[in-house]
């Protein structure tokens, strides 16, 4: 099931991978197939497509870099009512891992994959060779996240133009400068069959009963259980992610490294798109260990 039609010229998934839940998910990959794997985790709300520059650069860098669709966003089937439990995604995690080579892999996570990558690596529930969090920590903030919500929920009804999708994401990023050509937007939504366009979610998403009291204090868990080499990466204008948040995560997690994005928001990645390639790309050079032999790295220009 799905919002709707896709719209002509959205880009076609490069994979479809079946899980074992019977879903099906989309993806799309960049470089060597036998380089290091780089599992690129999107946000809330967000599709493959918010990493296709990211997945391009690490591809190129040496790495075979996958993104995609979580379960109910994008081109990926919808879960439906009860679908959306983070250790389901951590599931679908693994069996994107094992259909692109079955070997550990760096996670590389933005808010809610930030949240399923810090579960799967410290509580040892997939093989995790390093992560990086892009603006998520178990301490967040509330406001932000309300923020974040009261976006996703409004406009239920849809939208009568692409012009209207590009207004509503313009008052949700009013720092962001507006795109002049709202046909890349396109990707974003699917038409009804009423006509109308609507976001590409699965709205029971939505619907899902957050205890974050009890999620921060499993993401707290995991955090002092990683073992991995671990990359924190916070937007200076986010409020999602406070200063104070993020120096909890590194109370709990001591061996990790920090960069904080100046002129970046809760979506670092593509505010601060150079700041943070280029800070992700220095870390994997050092973190993540080549397939070749005992103690060679990989480094970010290979």
């Amino acid at each position: 099931m799905s919002a709707g039609q896709r719209l002509p010229g959205t880009p076609e998934p490069m994979y479809t991978i079946d899980t074992d839940a019977g879903l099906r998910l989309a993806a799309d990959a960049w470089g060597d197939p036998d380089a290091p794997l780089v599992m690129l985790l999107h946000g809330g709300g967000q599709t493959r497509h918010a990493w296709k520059g990211a997945g391009e650069a690490l591809g190129a860098a040496g790495y075979r870099a996958v993104a995609f669709d979580a379960r109910g966003h994008g081109d990926s089937d919808w879960a439906g009512e009860g679908g959306y439990e983070q250790g389901v995604m951590v599931d679908d995690l693994n069996a994107m891992i094992r259909a692109f080579g079955d070997r550990p892999a760096a996670l590389v996570g933005a808010s809610m994959g930030g949240g399923v990558g810090l579960l799967a690596a410290g509580e040892r529930r997939a093989d995790v060779s390093a992560l990086v969090l892009v603006d998520i920590a178990p301490q967040m903030e509330h406001d932000g996240v309300a923020r974040i919500m009261a976006f996703m929920q409004r406009h239920a009804d849809g939208f009568a133009s692409l012009d209207e999708v590009a207004e509503a994401i313009q008052g949700y990023q009013p720092h962001r400068r507006r795109s002049a050509n709202p046909e890349g937007l396109a990707k974003n939504v699917r038409q009804g069959s009423d006509g109308r366009y609507y976001w590409h979610w699965d709205p029971a998403f939505l619907q899902v009963r957050r205890d974050f009291e009890m999620r921060r204090q499993r993401l707290e868990n995991g955090a002092r259980q990683l073992r991995v080499p671990t990359l924190l990466v916070r937007g200076a204008l986010s409020d999602v992610l406070s200063e104070a948040g993020a120096r909890a995560f590194l109370a709990d997690c001591p061996h990790a490294e920090y960069v904080n994005v100046s002129d970046a928001s809760h979506m670092v990645a593509g505010d601060g798109n150079d700041i943070f390639l280029d800070s992700v790309r220095e870390f994997l050079g050092r973190a993540v260990v080549s397939g070749a032999g005992p103690g060679q790295r990989v480094t970010g220009g290979r």
